[in-house]
């Protein structure tokens, strides 16, 4: 009998020690470290793809020139916010990671797009459920593929077995952390066998040309459970986010080899199935008879769709020594930057405040271009005075309180007037960058905070 080998790897990034060691050399964590089996020499084989699709593939070495260019082949699904997310659909020999929350829809997201995918042979590999409990999920989603295959297995070996018989034009895996590969004797769910079983995936779709998508769990710390390494093996990685109890996910890129990093989809779960919202604009503007103080509409980019979102805040006399400053989907650095800004070059009393932020509809924005509306929403609260309905704003501001350009000026624009809106309050900065044509919303150009206080209050 050979010795079975053992060996110590990080539980942050997965790097292997012979012994254990309080810090790892890698990433600095310490008492990361845990001890696992890692391989017993058994005979096993890894698969072979040469003979895959009837032919032998040879590396050899070519200069750039040699290399014939040309723009990688995808596959469009009828899922318009994945595509996007994606740069243009789901590229042929890919491998992308998709992680979230538990009971977020990342199935049924997947489970979804399989069944919508005519003419495509897929296959559904699934580690958690039985074949019955996903084919009460598949009856309630629409979608009829004959081409859906499912498999309910954990070994990678006997999912390749039959991989080889189907030769499938896209693989899911739902999910990663529950595979297990004969060539490794730790439990599922261990470092490394994510990191063998994804390597096997990431083998078979380069060398298949098979796009493979991969669903992994998240930590409680809201990292993608497993090595870091995961993430560095794949092309794309994309990040599941919203809460549970509310109706809209968000599909977020996080890594994409094959397409923009600042892309996000948006869906509505529903009885049957999860919901693409086309125009997410109008969900995230609250619909409301009444006008209330502290409400500002933020013209912003996601990407390279526009969005207009609600920036609300609530700025209330503080009862204790230190004022509270709570945001929601907001950076709280910059919030305490805007807050100075308005002490020292308007003169508010700020400090003597609590200040509570927060951007309607779950979303985390990092767009400078939304400073103008928190400013205003700020401001609205302070005076609990209303902002009128039908203005929104688009601007940065700068610590001496001039408001700077933005880009993209004229998305924005058009945005807000589909939408309705009757005036937006742009920079005078980016009186250049509008372009000549008519649009029918009132563009207004101001350069001071000083300015729009006297605009909207005076």
């Amino acid at each position: 009998m050979s010795k079975v080998k053992k060996a110590f790897f990080c539980q942050q990034c997965g790097y292997e020690s012979v012994k254990w060691v309080g810090q790892c050399p890698s990433c600095g964590q310490w008492n990361s470290f845990v001890e696992e089996l890692i391989q017993k020499d058994n005979g096993k084989t890894k698969a072979d793809w040469n003979s895959y699709d009837g032919e032998k593939k040879t590396n050899k070495t070519l200069t750039l020139n040699e290399v014939a260019s040309g723009q990688e082949v995808r596959i469009v699904t009828h899922d318009v916010e994945l595509n996007r997310v994606l740069g243009g659909g789901i590229v042929t020999g890919s491998i992308v990671l998709v992680a979230g929350e538990p009971g977020i829809g990342k199935s049924t997201l997947f489970l979804q797009i399989g069944l919508q995918l005519n003419n495509i042979r897929v296959l559904y590999v699934s580690g958690e459920e039985s074949a019955q409990q996903i084919k009460m999920r598949a009856e309630r989603i629409k979608g009829n593929n004959p081409d859906f295959y499912l498999l309910t297995e954990t070994s990678t070996q006997t999912i390749f077995q039959e991989i080889k018989k189907l030769k499938p034009q896209l693989v899911i895996v739902d999910s990663i952390q529950t595979l297990q590969t004969p060539f490794i004797e730790s439990s599922a769910g261990s470092i490394s066998q994510i990191r063998e079983s994804a390597g096997e995936f990431q083998r078979f779709a380069k060398e298949t040309n098979t796009p493979v998508f991969l669903i992994g769990h998240i930590t409680k710390d809201g990292n993608i459970a497993g090595p870091k390494i995961l993430e560095h093996m794949v092309d794309t990685v994309l990040q599941f986010e919203g809460d549970r109890h509310y109706a809209y996910r968000i599909l977020r890129t996080l890594k994409n080899r094959f397409g923009s990093t600042a892309e996000l989809g948006i869906y509505e779960m529903n009885s049957d199935g999860m919901r693409a919202v086309t125009n997410p604009s109008e969900i995230l503007i609250t619909q409301k008879e009444e006008q209330l103080s502290g409400i500002a509409i933020a013209a912003t980019l996601e990407g390279v769709r526009p969005l207009l979102i609600e920036v609300q805040a609530l700025v209330t006399q503080s009862v204790y020594g230190t004022p509270q400053r709570t945001v929601s989907g907001f950076d709280l650095r910059r919030l305490q930057l805007l807050l100075a800004v308005l002490e020292k070059r308007g003169g508010f009393h700020f400090g003597v405040k609590d200040v509570f932020l927060n951007i309607a509809g779950g979303l985390k924005i990092e767009d400078p271009s939304i400073d103008l509306a928190v400013l205003c929403a700020l401001l609205s609260s302070y005076e609990d005075v209303p902002l009128p309905q039908q203005i929104c704003f688009a601007g940065e501001v700068g610590l001496s309180g001039e408001i700077r350009a933005v880009n993209r000026i004229d998305q924005r624009i058009a945005e807000a007037e589909k939408l309705g809106f009757e005036k937006i309050i742009v920079s005078r900065y980016n009186q250049k960058s509008i372009s000549k044509q008519k649009f029918n919303i009132e563009v207004i150009t101001m350069g001071r905070v000083e300015e729009v206080y006297s605009y909207l209050f005076n």
